[in-house]
């Protein structure tokens, strides 16, 4: 298949980049590919909303600004956050355009929240299923276009690069280029080349490197992955961030997310004793950035024994409580837990990547013509921790400036590049998909265990050895198989954890998320 873009993911990021892209380039063809079906992605569980400054009585960009730069702990990039904070309010009013629907308040404003690390309320909603709200428009949007295409449950299986072209053997930092992708089918095993003038990366991010994650099953970096064997730079993964408050359920797998706007309409954390113990840690208490609050919360159940902490909502209001929370009352309630007279049972969770394929200010990475924006991007903006609620307004900012600078190098292609065809002949169905599963936990238990919240240099030594061994089972398995997706996720989910524990080791201070209790 040729194509014109090729994007890679279906979330906020990759669905606004093929509409931008559509809205420059009406008769080019545009291709979505994603691996599961269209609507799932990290954007569809996201809860809290876009921080985007709206009031300008009692709140300003530069307010926004020190924000975002006090929760990244010195190590963002000032200019980004700028350019990200004030580009935001355009890419906001792009998704009113595009028919999103936000929560607004009696008088007919925007209704805005306020969550960790905010110094003002500017965080808008739609109830605490934003994301599912933002995912139902763009999709809508999408299928209104007839030059963009979305093909579901293929999964990428390399990105096409000199390497493959011209047999050359690339080294990091040469120079490459990307021709699209090869692809597999997972519904009938059919491996499919996708050639494109220009390849976007907007794959999510990586919770499923550890065993309990508020991300989907899917997250499994493959983004991350892909662009790390072609090459590029991979910056920043030792930034893991934990959500502070995932529901507790006494099993591991995806964790539900208890929005941190809950904190935002005034609940309380406390241990299981009834004490509250945010402002042991923070003089802002439970309204500290997610780094804080997360650290705090591990350091009471490593005193206490105990299995989580509760968020107390005795004192909120229960019937505005269930108007702006609905979907995490229902929750609650289902699993028999009530909100207002024994609080919520919550633990941290591994959540987002704050670092991933480092690009430039208009999307690019230091691949020719790949691009990335949205999780799996290193853009700058977040530093060493992520300031609540900027993530989908990351990725509208530079889901924009990716599309536009994507459209500048097709438009200087003048024809494609023919791409080999992908052969794995004489390779076998592997006969047992047990020691696929089981490898996957391996990795996963390895990572909660030695490069969770609190790392330590034994730990950190323990995770690399552990997990260079079983890098290379898994691609000795790899190189003799024919690739099924569970065998394709593992590959990535170990390379994501190879990334992170080597970044770990080379961190020599403690910032924002990274923790290290030797340093």
């Amino acid at each position: 298949m040729k194509a014109d873009f090729l994007v890679i993911g279906s979330g906020i990021a990759g669905l606004t980049c093929a509409l931008k892209i559509a809205g420059l380039n009406p008769t080019a063809k545009i291709v979505i590919v994603t691996k599961s079906d269209e609507s799932e992605s990290n954007t569809k569980y996201a809860q809290g909303g876009i921080a985007v400054v709206l009031d300008a009585v009692k709140d300003s960009l530069d307010s926004h600004i020190k924000d975002t730069l006090r929760a990244g702990d010195g190590l963002c990039d000032e200019a980004i956050v700028r350019v990200v904070v004030e580009e935001g309010i355009d890419r906001f009013y792009d998704m009113l355009e595009q028919g999103a629907d936000f929560d607004k308040t009696e008088n007919g404003d925007f209704a805005l929240g306020r969550e960790g690390g905010h110094t003002a309320n500017r965080v808008v909603h739609h109830k605490d299923i934003t994301g599912f709200e933002i995912e139902r428009t763009l999709l809508n949007a999408i299928h209104a276009n007839d030059n963009i295409q979305i093909l579901t449950h293929l999964f990428v299986i390399d990105l096409i690069t000199d390497h493959h072209v011209y047999k050359k053997k690339i080294k990091l930092g040469h120079n490459n280029s990307c021709y699209g992708a090869y692809t597999l089918d997972h519904r009938n095993g059919e491996v499919k080349k996708i050639a494109a003038k220009a390849t976007i990366l907007a794959s999510g991010g990586v919770g499923n490197v550890y065993k309990n994650t508020t991300n989907p099953v899917i997250a499994t970096g493959d983004g991350i992955s892909l662009a790390y064997r072609a090459k590029a730079y991979v910056q920043d993964m030792e930034f893991i961030q934990f959500h502070p408050t995932a529901l507790y359920e006494p099993k591991d797998g995806q964790r539900f997310l208890i929005s941190e706007a809950v904190r935002g309409a005034g609940a309380y954390l406390r241990d299981q004793r009834g004490i509250r113990f945010m402002f042991k840690y923070d003089d802002r208490g439970e309204l500290a950035s997610r780094d804080i609050v997360a650290r705090a919360i591990d350091s009471e159940l490593k005193i206490s024994g105990d299995d989580y902490v509760v968020l107390d909502c005795s004192h909120l209001d229960p019937i505005a409580f269930k108007e702006e929370f609905p979907n995490i009352y229902n929750k609650c309630r289902v699993i028999g837990v009530d909100v207002f007279e024994e609080g919520i049972p919550v633990v941290p969770a591994a959540h987002y990547l704050c670092g991933g394929v480092v690009v430039n200010e208009f999307g690019e990475s230091s691949i020719n013509n790949l691009l990335a924006c949205g999780e799996c991007a290193r853009t700058g903006l977040h530093g060493a921790n992520r300031l609540a609620s900027n993530s989908l307004l990351e990725a509208l900012v530079f889901a924009h400036r990716s599309a536009v600078r994507a459209s500048e190098l097709a438009n200087q292609l003048k024809e494609q590049i023919k791409v080999p065809k992908w052969n794995d002949e004489g390779l076998t169905i592997p006969g047992e998909n047990v020691l696929i599963k089981h490898f996957r936990k391996e990795v996963q238990n390895i990572m909660s265990d030695f490069v969770g919240i609190v790392r330590s240099n034994k730990r950190l030594k323990l995770a690399s050895k552990s997990i260079d061994s079983l890098y290379e089972e898994i691609n000795e398995l790899y190189r003799i198989s024919k690739l099924s997706l569970p065998l394709g996720e593992l590959r990535n989910i170990v390379s994501v954890a190879y990334l992170i524990i080597e970044q770990c080791k080379k961190r020599k201070e403690n910032r924002g998320v990274f923790h290290n209790k030797d340093l």
